[in-house]
């Protein structure tokens, strides 16, 4: 019996490296893989001025999430989806990174909301002022993506899905909807 050994979609170079990472957009899930520089923290890239226009993803598994039948994923060698179109994204599970913020900085709380992004439902955290709301948080931060933190994300149209886990996502400030369960 031999294995074979299937060819990746990518050359790296000696500063590159591969990050899985999950893309969430109006209409569909993508789930694959990341080529950026070493350097580049994919928690924060898309809030940086090396944001791509466009970010390729390869091995990419694409589910319809507008559908309330179970899904069925669709395998795409490389995916190629605009910035714009980008609502959240976060690295796949188990992968992290280390959190954007001092946990000892005064003065600031973790405030629990519920974000509705095309059909997910994400219950996680805000890191804001302790004198703060989420409404007065909102209404002066002129950011595209905010951080959120220990979020479980769920899709409210396909129970099928299993409920995701993570240490920390973005989400786009514009489109997101934020609510207090």
């Amino acid at each position: 019996m031999t294995i074979s050994q299937v060819t990746p979609p990518y050359i790296l170079g000696p500063d590159d490296k591969v990050t899985p990472m999950m893309i969430y957009t109006l209409q569909n899930l993508f789930v694959g893989e990341a080529v950026t520089k070493t350097m580049v923290r994919i928690s924060t890239w898309l809030r940086t001025n090396t944001a791509p226009e466009r970010i390729t993803l390869y091995n990419a598994r694409v589910i319809n999430i507008l559908n309330a039948t179970p899904p069925r994923p669709m395998q795409l060698t490389e995916v190629n989806i605009s910035l714009s179109q980008v609502l959240a994204y976060h690295m796949s599970p188990p992968g992290k990174e280390p959190l954007d913020f001092d946990a000892t900085e005064p003065n600031r709380k973790m405030e629990p909301t519920t974000m509705l992004v095309s059909s997910f439902r994400i219950d996680g955290n805000l890191r804001i002022s302790t004198r703060s709301s989420v409404t007065k948080f909102l209404e002066v931060t002129r950011e595209n993506f905010t951080s959120i933190y220990d979020a479980k994300i769920t899709n409210i149209l396909i129970t099928s899905l299993s409920p995701i886990a993570v240490p920390f996502l973005m989400v786009r400030q514009e489109t997101t909807l934020f609510a207090r369960a």
